[in-house]
């Protein structure tokens, strides 16, 4: 992903989003440093409660020796609203975002009125990207999406199983109703597709690779993770193969020579909606190719 992005713009645009605990500010540097589009420096559930406040410290320690276009990449999530770290965690977010933090990971998140709130506290600059968590998170989804600041809204699907008493098996398909509506209330609020939940399992990369796929055929544009070594395989997969390239630049030409007029490509009569695919494919190709090794 190209570095030089305003932050906003760059967690728009990331497909990869590496979780570290920020009580471990050398882990912090190596995650940014993996090739990770997006870093969150987490203060809550990586955290033990008696550690929070050192937490909290580390990372502010950290933040000088970080350049700017690292800070455009990090963000931290914060605990709850409602925790005995919310208020404090919320005062050293907006130390952060003063000083170029990218934005805040909202979790739990249920009332568009707290984010608006939220918004405020951390100022214009830092984004926000809530996580749908909670039934109560699903049926808000749309207000929270088109709240102020809202990047893109992710999906928090361990504690969305929870708080649902669902029992899904290993393809969640339980699950798909829930991520085609968070697709769609991402698209009515005109934010950028969904960030798709972690795949715990570090061992089984096949799992991976189908759940970032099974996230890409429902509109997702991004995936949670949880180990560097996850990243190559949702990079790959969010990048398009090079055939689909070669047919979307095909495509696009093809119309470009037609001016305006009906064309036809390998039998196959080319309209508006194939050539807004072809040019979705090219722009994940540009992304891909943007990004650091």
């Amino acid at each position: 992903m190209d570095r030089s992005l305003p932050s906003a713009e760059a967690l728009r645009q990331a497909c990869s989003f590496l979780f570290v605990p920020a009580d471990q500010p050398a882990r912090v540097a190596k995650a940014l440093a993996s090739g990770a589009d997006m870093v969150i420096a987490d203060w809550e559930d990586a955290v033990a409660p008696q550690a929070k406040p050192g937490a909290r410290a580390a990372l502010a320690a950290l933040w000088p020796s970080l350049a700017p276009a690292q800070r455009a990449r990090l963000l931290v999530r914060t605990n709850a609203d409602g925790t005995p770290w919310h208020a404090d965690d919320l005062q050293a977010a907006q130390a952060l975002a003063r000083e170029g933090l990218a934005g805040v990971v909202v979790p739990k998140a249920e009332s568009a009125a707290r984010l608006a709130e939220l918004a405020g506290a951390l100022g214009a600059g830092c984004a926000l990207m809530p996580l749908i968590e909670s039934v109560a998170g699903l049926d808000a989804a749309s207000a929270l999406a088109a709240a102020p600041q809202v990047a893109r809204l992710a999906f928090g699907h361990l504690d969305f199983q929870v708080d649902a008493g669902m029992r899904c098996g290993a393809d969640e398909a339980e699950l798909q109703p829930v991520r085609v509506a968070l697709v769609l209330a991402a698209r009515r609020a005109g934010r950028a597709a969904p960030v798709d939940g972690v795949s715990v399992d570090l061992a089984d990369d096949a799992r991976l690779r189908a759940d970032t796929e099974r996230g890409l055929r429902l509109g997702f544009g991004g995936k949670l993770c949880i180990h560097p070594r996850q990243l190559a395989t949702v990079h790959a997969v969010f990048a398009p193969p090079p055939h689909e390239v070669q047919v979307a630049e095909r495509l696009l030409a093809a119309a470009e020579a037609a001016r305006g007029g009906v064309c036809v490509v390998d039998g196959r009569m080319v309209d508006a909606p194939v050539l807004a695919l072809a040019r979705r494919t090219l722009q994940r190709q540009a992304w891909a190719a943007q990004r650091a090794p």
